[in-house]
């Protein structure tokens, strides 16, 4: 119901780029974040300071039109701080835009601060300045660049875009445009008049550093995607480089709308543009390497290992950088099946259990789209165990949202099993067990849950018993009974939804462990001590 108008009179907006601070209609970020500051510095054989490049993923601060930004000023203060190191001549610094197409300085999920260009510039030069003291040289190292052009195809104007704007252009005439609608009416013809595009991608290694390059603005999903498959590392991505060939969203948050993805010269490719870029790339990559491209294997923890220890008939980590496919890591091949609206790679629980390292943990933000599976073979005693994050307030709707679903896709009167959120017809901000709409029956929870908080669950179905478990405690969440109205021939879960799409999910949900028999309170607290969380764990955006 918050849902924006794109310019061509359509209610398609979910993504706002810039939706200010703390602002209660928005829910949280539609991508990651790319936090790496790479340098390469470069020193004469004796010693002396040359030059060094870094590489950030932060789109600009803002400035006067005509500015170097925080870029020039990053630059004149590392310059300065290695001067004060007794370096004379001063060597030069240079900073390359990283893949910040969907990257901001602002965190919009905190109250307003403005450090101020000078300030941000500041803090970014001494954190080079500090791995700058730490650089290791050769005297010597493998050099390569590998160079290709890639033609894709624009997103033209169809039959009804271009009876859109006949009417604006022509009330236009020759006036320069003044609205957001009068600016894409002529993007339109632009757009049919070039139909392709031809983009230049390139590769270089210097000893192993990966440094690529790419004509248009890079979200931070794809360079950290680049960072985690590339051959060489560590690797940094220059965007803007040969070109300017506008935004390319990955696939998934094309259905999000936004001006990023409204048909453009600033925003034109094909939807499916940035799979391509990166393949290429990555292709660039092995052959300046000369390896293969890395494959992408979530790190393991404690908390998977004792969610394996367990023996899951399926275990979706959904680390995934992009769909449809959601892996299975029992090792029983049970791959899921991601919907269009959800998107990927955003923070999961805030714990180093859950990867194995420092690094984030990962999962999808569910934002009307499911993950389904299909599963012939387990009856009416199984377990689902799994993390929530939900982002809507309770008073949004009647259920806030269904995060577990077993049923019949489609049915709209959803025999089956149902765990969510209730909201404000039963239930509210607790958790809510359904049997479906005509036997309704309703067991609900009696902890209320804040917003933007890591929660783990397990779903306990043994014949009509129901127990739900909460965070690790052994007194259960939920206990009681509701009998079993799931269809015979109803094989499919669903994570993120409901089987009938009633009131699907609005937030993250990650680590999802389905079992063909009953999980006891004692395992359930051993995986959730193996993650090292707290209960309720808010999350800023």
């Amino acid at each position: 119901d918050r849902m924006q108008t794109d310019p061509f009179g359509e209610s398609t907006v979910r993504a706002q780029m810039h939706p200010g601070y703390q602002n209660p209609s928005c829910i949280g970020p539609s991508g990651p974040a790319d936090p790496e500051l790479s340098i390469l510095s470069v020193q004469s054989v004796d010693e002396r300071p040359i030059a060094l490049l870094a590489n950030y993923s932060m789109h600009y601060y803002g400035a006067q039109p005509v500015s170097a930004d925080y870029y020039g000023a990053f630059c004149r203060r590392l310059e300065q701080l290695i001067a004060a190191d007794g370096v004379d001549p001063p060597f030069v610094a240079m900073m390359s835009h990283g893949t910040s197409g969907d990257l901001h300085w602002m965190d919009y999920g905190k109250p307003k601060d403005l450090p101020g260009l000078e300030r941000y510039a500041d803090a970014l030069a001494r954190l080079a300045h500090e791995a700058w003291k730490t650089v290791e040289y050769h005297s010597a190292v493998p050099l390569a660049m590998a160079e290709t052009k890639l033609t894709l195809d624009r997103r033209l104007p169809d039959a009804k875009r271009l009876a859109w704007a006949q009417p604006v252009l022509a009330k236009m005439g020759d006036r320069p445009p003044k609205t957001k609608e009068e600016v894409y009416a002529r993007e339109a013809l632009f757009l049919r008049a070039q139909p392709t595009r031809e983009l230049i991608l390139q590769a270089v290694r210097i000893g192993g550093l990966a440094i690529t390059a790419i004509p248009c603005e890079v979200y931070g999903l794809t360079g950290l995607r680049l960072k985690a498959l590339s051959p060489l590392r560590p690797a940094m991505n220059i965007e803007l480089a040969n070109g300017a060939e506008g935004y390319i969203p990955p696939p998934a948050l094309h259905p999000l709308g936004g001006y990023n993805t409204w048909p453009a010269r600033t925003a034109g490719l094909e939807r499916g543009a940035e799979p391509k870029i990166v393949d290429v790339v990555l292709s660039l990559l092995e052959e300046v390497a000369g390896q293969p491209r890395r494959e992408h294997r979530p790190p393991a923890g404690t908390y998977p290992r004792a969610v394996l220890a367990s023996k899951p008939v399926a275990y979706w980590r959904m680390h995934e950088f992009e769909g449809p496919m959601a892996t299975d890591c029992s090792g029983n091949s049970h791959a899921g099946n991601y919907e269009d609206f959800v998107v990927f790679y955003l923070g999961g629980p805030p714990s180093a259990a859950f990867s194995g390292d420092v690094r984030l943990s990962r999962s999808p933000h569910f934002a009307g789209g499911r993950m389904w599976a299909s599963f012939p073979n387990v009856a009416d005693t199984y377990s689902a165990e799994l993390w929530f994050w939900n982002g809507l307030p309770s008073d949004a709707r009647p259920v806030t949202g269904y995060m577990f679903s077993r049923g019949r896709e489609g049915d709209t009167s959803c025999p089956g099993d149902h765990l969510g959120i209730g909201g404000t017809q039963y239930g509210q901000a607790k958790l809510l067990f359904l049997n479906g709409n005509r036997d309704n029956g309703v067991l609900a929870g009696r902890t209320h849950f804040g917003l933007r908080t890591w929660n783990h669950v397990v779903l306990v179905r043994e014949g009509k018993r129901v127990t739900v478990y909460l965070n690790g405690a052994h007194a259960p969440e939920i206990e009681g009974e509701a009998e079993v109205t799931r269809p015979p021939d109803a094989f499919r879960v669903f994570v993120g939804g409901r089987c009938d799409r009633f009131a699907n999910w609005e937030g993250r949900i990650t680590e999802v462990a389905l079992y063909d028999r009953a999980l006891t309170a004692g395992e359930a607290a051993v995986h959730y001590a193996a993650s090292g969380m707290q209960p309720n764990t808010q999350e800023s955006w």
